[in-house]
């Protein structure tokens, strides 16, 4: 029972800190996600055993360039800068040993890769025309944690097909199609009360979050497999490291970005 109660109160905390900031103001988004940024990196730099302290720096740098909002240029080359760096870390997803974590300098690029370019292009997503929108960034958070919420309910109640037994022998095919359904009809509702941007846009969203969001997970997934742990850390009681919690949001914001920055 007080295992329950911890796990949720910090889970009450920590979505309260996460709506908190992006409502209040767009410095307070800013200061309270670099904070995430910082913790993910230190978690994923202890996951891959990597030493090099500059990584911090070099982050911290790459958040502060996005801060301000990037030309029309950049995006373009911002978008050539996710595909080649994703694609090799999705390709990590299906061989047999991951291979990327095989030097120190194969390390330092990874944890820059995985966790701050992802950091920096959340902060932009709710930039439109340099205008901060809130409810943008708001409603991504909300897709991710309908989808997570009912493919947990939906696999556990009724999933029998393991989706990769693997990797992540709790996740169920029945579970990933009841988060799906979950994603789209949280984006048909978000385009209706939440925000200005069309249906089909959220409907795309939807898709994004849930597949590259469900990537994400389970890509962290093999990485704690490899390291031979069960979470990244435990700053949150209950719920494990702040990388536990932002992995799918990690991996699907980037890709969120170029859809409602660069496509649209």
């Amino acid at each position: 029972m007080r295992e329950i109660v911890v796990r949720a109160l910090s889970g009450i905390i920590y979505v309260a800190l996460v709506i908190g900031s992006i409502l209040y103001a767009k410095e307070s988004f800013y200061a309270v996600f670099y904070i995430f940024m910082m913790l993910c990196l230190y978690e994923f730099k202890n996951l891959i055993h990597l030493s090099y302290k500059w990584t911090f720096v070099v982050a911290t740098l790459i958040y502060l360039n996005f801060i301000e909002t990037p030309s029309l240029v950049s995006k373009y080359l911002h978008f050539l800068l996710i595909t080649s760096l994703f694609v090799p870390v999705i390709y990590q997803l299906f061989i047999s040993k991951i291979t990327l974590t095989s030097s120190k300098l194969g390390h330092y690029f990874l944890a820059l890769a995985y966790v701050a370019l992802p950091f920096a292009m959340l902060i932009q997503v709710p930039f439109i025309d340099g205008e901060y929108h809130p409810k943008i960034i708001l409603s991504v958070f909300v897709l991710i944690w309908i989808s997570d919420t009912f493919a947990y309910l939906v696999g556990s109640t009724i999933g029998k097909t393991k989706l990769y037994k693997k990797v992540s022998p709790n996740k169920t095919v029945e579970g990933a199609l009841g988060g799906l359904v979950a994603a789209l009809i949280g984006g048909y509702i978000i385009s209706l009360y939440l925000t200005n941007i069309a249906l089909i846009h959220w409907i795309i969203i939807a898709f994004i979050v849930f597949g590259f969001g469900l990537l994400g997970d389970l890509i962290e997934s093999k990485f704690k497999r490899e390291a031979g742990i069960k979470d990244s850390s435990n700053f949150i009681p209950g719920h494990g490291g702040f990388l536990d919690r932002l992995d799918s949001i990690i991996f699907a914001a980037p890709f969120v970005y170029v859809y409602l920055h660069i496509i649209t």
